[in-house]
């Protein structure tokens, strides 16, 4: 079967992707969404007239990435709420409320994450990168869950990384209690994880109405990078010696493109358990092109229902 693609690619704009579209009768979550491709996300998304629901960790970044929002866009129809994806508690109570006061869900996009922490652990004791996102956003989408069947056809997004290829999930030590903690292994491993919980999505939920496809947003110079020292940026080619980006990296709003398309494009219409990248379905990796491409463990049947069942315990 060839390989989906579409009319974007990887230095398309978020904006460029929904022109055109009414988005009106939509209502999406967009998790993070109050920084970098965050933003950006929920930018495109209310620019064509969808509700777009924030929660975001700091409340008052929420509120000036929603008034950056409506300064480009003031009919932008926002709603900001607070959640911490390290704890399942607030999550759980997140997702009531926002059953509560919404009947419905058309899409659900799990953009925050954390990347290369020092060893540390979320409020419920598991790994920091592991437990944020991946399990945070497990328990998302299952407090969430009736209002995406009720929209009848909803689509999830997970976001994944290219780093996903530093590791596969460690099913016999996810929180890293007997191994040495090494924090690219680890969000290496938390990236595989998003991707297998797009195909373990699609794999018990399509039957319901709702599909999930994990999605590589590119290199992005965002809040992402705060536990890297410059110095360490640099020597991974990162950014030169003044402070510039590697001209591989993309814009925030490039950054979001993948995202959106995987939210609306019409090319994925009844389409699940894929890994996009660039606007477009990814390849399978190879050393001659290192910063694309999907390991095949990253959408393995059999390894995502095992990590869902595994999730399932941790979470309870």
């Amino acid at each position: 079967m060839p390989l989906i693609t579409s009319p974007f690619g990887h230095d398309s704009d978020a904006l460029d992707v929904v022109a055109g579209l009414d988005l009106s009768e939509r209502t999406v979550l967009v998790t993070g969404a109050g920084s970098g491709i965050g933003t950006e996300t929920a930018r495109a998304l209310a620019s064509v007239g969808a509700l777009v629901v924030m929660p975001v960790r700091d409340r008052a970044r929420g509120e000036a990435a929603a008034a950056s929002i409506r300064a480009t866009h003031p009919t932008a129809r926002l709603e900001l709420d607070e959640v911490d994806l390290g704890d399942l508690v607030s999550v759980r109570d997140f997702a009531a409320r926002f059953c509560a006061s919404h009947d419905r869900l058309d899409i659900l996009i799990n953009n925050a994450g954390v990347m290369a922490t020092p060893l540390g652990h979320t409020v419920q004791g598991f790994e920091t990168q592991f437990g944020t996102n991946h399990l945070g956003h497990l328990a998302l989408f299952l407090g969430v869950r009736p209002t995406l069947e009720a929209a009848g056809a909803a689509r999830v997004v997970a976001l994944s990384s290219i780093g996903h290829r530093r590791s596969d999930v460690d099913l016999e030590d996810p929180n890293f209690e007997q191994r040495e903690y090494d924090k690219w292994i680890a969000y290496g491993q938390s990236k595989t994880a998003c991707s297998l919980f797009a195909v373990g999505v699609t794999s018990r939920y399509a039957g319901e109405g709702i599909l999930a496809n994990a999605v590589h947003p590119g290199g992005i110079m965002t809040g992402l990078q705060k536990h890297m020292p410059v110095e360490e940026q640099r020597a991974m080619g990162w950014i030169d010696d003044q402070g510039t980006p590697n001209p591989r990296f993309k814009t925030p709003s490039q950054g979001a493109s993948t995202s959106v398309w995987a939210a609306v494009g019409p090319e994925l219409d009844g389409v699940g358990s894929l890994y996009l990248e660039d606007c477009a379905e990814a390849a399978v990796w190879n050393a001659e092109v290192p910063f694309a491409g999907r390991m095949d463990y990253a959408v393995d049947p059999a390894h995502a229902e095992a990590l869902w069942e595994l999730s399932l315990e941790l979470i309870g």
